[in-house]
C-alpha cells in the first residue's frame, strides 16, 4: 500500500474528455472517471504534497496546469505545484486572531506590485507599521492571482486559487496576513470572478466555464447560470473560501459584480455570501464581502432573509464622483450630473441637485444622487431608493479616490497633483467623518507626488502592442495626444507609479500626512462621526459661496472650499473647534458662538453645544 503521507489524490473536472492523465513530476499517470461525481476525474498517486510539480492532460494532448492550482511557479502557463496549507507556521499573535468587523472599520488599498519599490508582499509587510500608526484597521490588496509577466493590475488574472509567484506566491501571502494580524490589522483581498485574462487562461479547454448566453465588455460571460454552471458556480466560491480559511483573510472585495450575468433563481452572489457565513460561523471570525457595483441597488446588501444577496458592503461610487466634482469642477462624462450640468429632458434633470454641494449634500443624506433618478451618462434613470432605516451607511463604502478613479485617467494623475492641500484635506474630513465605511488608497494619506498609472507586462507581442494602441486610441477620442499617454508596457511606468517613501518626511506631505492621522484618531474618540444612520445625517450648504457644514449629533464637519474666507453657520449656540486645517502662515479658525470664519481652502471639526 503507498505511503499517504507520500500521496496525493488528483482531482479534476473534464466533462468532455475522453481521457485524462495526470503527470506529476514529469510521470503520467491515468486518472480514472470518479463513480460519485460525472464529469471527474480522479486518482492516488505518488507525490509530495508539499512541493511536487504537476499537470493534466486531456485526451493525449498538451500538458496544462491545474485549474484549482494553489501554486504557478514558472507563471500562469507553467505545470502546477502542490502546496501543503497545513505546513504553514502561524505566529502565536496570529493564530490567537479574533477577526475584524467591517461597521466602524477603515480601509487602506494598496497594490502589492507598487506600495514599494521591491513590489513584494514581504516589502508591503515591512511598511504595515506605518499603517497602524496612521489608524487604519483593515488593509485591501488589489488581486493577486497569477497574470503573465511580472508587474499588472492583477485584473487580468487567471489560476483563481493561486497566487502571483513574483509578489511572493502561497507562503509570502500568508507572511503578510501574519504580520497584518500581529499588528491588529485586518487583511482583505481583491478577488475576480466576472472575467479571466486575456492570457494564460485554460479554463475553457477543461469545461463550459464560459457561455456566450451572456455578453460582457471581455467576451463572453463566466458561466453562472448555463449548462454545467453548477461546477463554475462551486469553483469560483470553493476559490473565494480557500482565501478566507486557508490564508485567513478577513474579507473579499468582489470586481463588478453587476458584470456577473446569472438568471437563476438563486443568485451566485446569494450562494456565495451563505457559504460565507457558514464559514464564518465555523471559524468564529467575522468574516465580510464588499461589492463593487455600479447598479445603486440596496438589495445588494439586504439580508438574505429580506430576498437580498446578503453582501456586507458596497462600493459608492457616487459618493466619490460628487467629492470630486466639488473639489475639482470637473464636468465631463459622468461627472456632468454631480457637477449639477445634467443634460435630457427637462422634466427628468429638475429632478436633480442643482449645484455640486446640492449633489454632495444629497448623497450625504440618501446614501446615493441616482437612486431613481435621470442619468445623463447612461441616457436613462438609475438606481433604486436606499431606506436609511433599513439600510445603515456602513454598508457604503466611501472614498476619495482609488485604484480605479486615479489609475483609469489618462495621466493616472492623482487629485494631489492639481487640487491645493487645503482642499485635499476638506475631501479627508469629509470621507473619514461621514456615515460610510471610509477607505483610502495608497499613498492619499500624504498626498503623494507619484501619480498611479495603468501599466501591463503582457508576454505576447502582439496584445501588448494592441493594449498599447488601444489605450491612445481610447484617450484620442477625449484630446489626448498619443505620446502624451503612459506606455502600459514600460518599465518606466511602473517606476512612475511607485510610492516614494521619502516624501512622508517632507513639507506638505507630512503636514498632510498628521491631518489624516488626527482624522482618525478624532473617529475613535467620538463615536457621534462614525454614526452610520443616515436620517440622523444634516448638511448646510452654499453653492455661490461654496462652504458646507455636515451635522453629525453634536459635532460640525464645516469646510469652506472658496479661495477666500467664509464665514459658516453652526447652528448652535457655542462650539469648541476639535482639529482644523488651513493654509500655512494664516489665522485658524475663529468665531463666536453660532459662527466660524474660516480661511479659504479649509476645514474644521467643530464640538457644539446648545
Amino acid at each position: 500500500m503507498a505511503d499517504r503521507a507520500r500521496t496525493h489524490t488528483f482531482r479534476l473536472w473534464a466533462p468532455d474528455a475522453q481521457q485524462v492523465e495526470a503527470e506529476v513530476d514529469g510521470v503520467r499517470h491515468p486518472l480514472q472517471p470518479d463513480p460519485d461525481r460525472p464529469g471527474w476525474w480522479l486518482a492516488e498517486l505518488p507525490a509530495d504534497p508539499a512541493g511536487s510539480d504537476y499537470g493534466f492532460r486531456l485526451d493525449g494532448g498538451e500538458l496544462l496546469p491545474d485549474p484549482r492550482s494553489a501554486r504557478q511557479p514558472h507563471g500562469p502557463d507553467g505545470p502546477s505545484r502542490l502546496v501543503d496549507h497545513g505546513a504553514f507556521r502561524w505566529s502565536q499573535e496570529a493564530a490567537g486572531w479574533h477577526g475584524r468587523a467591517l461597521p466602524g472599520s477603515v480601509l487602506y488599498e494598496l497594490h502589492v506590485g507598487t506600495f514599494t519599490p521591491e513590489g513584494t508582499f514581504d516589502a508591503a509587510a515591512q511598511r504595515l507599521d506605518h499603517l497602524v500608526e496612521l489608524g487604519v484597521d483593515l488593509v485591501e490588496l488589489m488581486p493577486v492571482c497569477p497574470f503573465p509577466g511580472r508587474p499588472g493590475w492583477g485584473y487580468d488574472g487567471v489560476s483563481l486559487w493561486a497566487v502571483h509567484e513574483p509578489y511572493g506566491g502561497p507562503d509570502g501571502l500568508k507572511r503578510f496576513v501574519d504580520a497584518a494580524h500581529r499588528r491588529g490589522l485586518g487583511v482583505v483581498l481583491d478577488v475576480v470572478h466576472n472575467h479571466l485574462g486575456p492570457a494564460g487562461n485554460y479554463l475553457p479547454r477543461f469545461g463550459p466555464y464560459f457561455t456566450d448566453r451572456h455578453h460582457t465588455p471581455w467576451g463572453s460571460a463566466v458561466n453562472l447560470d448555463a449548462p454545467g454552471s453548477d461546477e463554475v458556480r462551486a469553483y469560483l466560491i470553493g476559490s473565494a473560501l480557500a482565501w478566507l480559511r486557508d490564508y485567513r483573510v478577513d474579507g473579499l472585495r468582489l470586481d463588478a459584480v453587476h458584470a456577473l450575468a446569472d438568471d437563476r433563481a438563486l443568485h451566485f452572489l446569494e450562494e456565495l455570501s451563505g457559504e460565507v457565513d457558514r464559514l464564518a460561523a465555523a471559524t468564529g471570525r467575522p468574516l465580510f464581502l464588499i461589492a463593487e457595483s455600479d447598479l445603486n441597488d440596496p438589495r445588494t446588501t439586504a439580508p438574505r432573509e429580506a430576498g437580498g444577496l446578503g453582501l456586507t458592503a458596497q462600493w459608492s461610487d457616487d459618493f466619490h464622483h460628487a467629492l470630486h466634482a466639488v473639489l475639482t469642477g470637473e464636468s465631463q462624462g459622468y461627472y456632468a450630473d454631480f457637477a449639477g450640468r445634467p443634460s435630457g429632458p427637462p422634466r427628468a434633470v429638475a429632478s436633480l441637485p442643482g449645484g455640486p454641494l446640492g449633489v454632495l449634500a444629497k448623497v450625504l443624506t440618501r446614501g446615493w444622487l441616482h437612486d431613481g433618478t435621470w442619468s445623463s451618462f447612461r441616457r436613462r434613470t438609475h438606481g433604486r431608493p436606499l431606506d436609511p432605516h433599513r439600510t445603515p451607511g456602513h454598508r457604503l463604502l466611501g472614498y476619495l479616490q482609488t485604484h480605479d478613479q486615479v489609475g483609469n485617467r489618462a495621466l493616472g494623475d492623482r487629485l494631489s497633483a492639481t487640487v491645493p492641500t487645503g482642499l485635499l484635506a476638506a475631501g479627508a474630513a469629509l470621507v473619514l467623518t461621514s456615515p460610510f465605511t471610509p477607505m483610502l488608497f495608497m499613498g492619499e494619506e500624504w498626498g503623494a507626488g507619484t501619480p498611479w498609472q495603468y501599466f501591463t507586462d503582457h508576454t505576447d507581442p502582439q496584445l501588448a502592442e494592441a493594449v498599447r494602441q488601444g489605450r491612445r486610441r481610447e484617450f484620442a477620442e477625449h484630446g489626448w495626444k498619443a505620446e502624451e499617454i503612459p506606455d502600459p508596457q514600460a518599465p518606466s511606468t511602473v517606476t512612475a507609479s511607485t510610492l516614494d517613501w521619502s516624501e512622508p518626511d517632507r513639507p506638505p506631505h507630512r503636514e498632510l500626512l498628521e491631518w489624516y492621522r488626527t482624522l482618525l484618531r478624532l473617529r475613535r474618540a467620538h463615536p457621534a462621526l462614525t454614526d452610520p444612520d443616515l436620517s440622523r445625517v444634516e448638511v448646510s450648504w452654499d453653492e455661490t459661496e461654496r462652504w458646507l457644514v455636515v451635522h453629525r449629533g453634536p459635532y460640525r464637519v464645516a469646510a469652506n472650499l472658496s479661495d477666500r474666507p467664509r464665514t459658516l453657520p453652526l447652528g448652535a449656540d457655542r462650539h469648541a473647534v476639535l482639529a482644523a486645517f488651513g493654509p500655512s502662515g494664516e489665522d485658524g479658525p475663529s468665531g463666536d458662538r453660532d459662527r466660524l470664519l474660516l480661511p479659504a481652502a479649509s476645514v474644521a471639526v467643530v464640538h457644539t453645544t446648545e
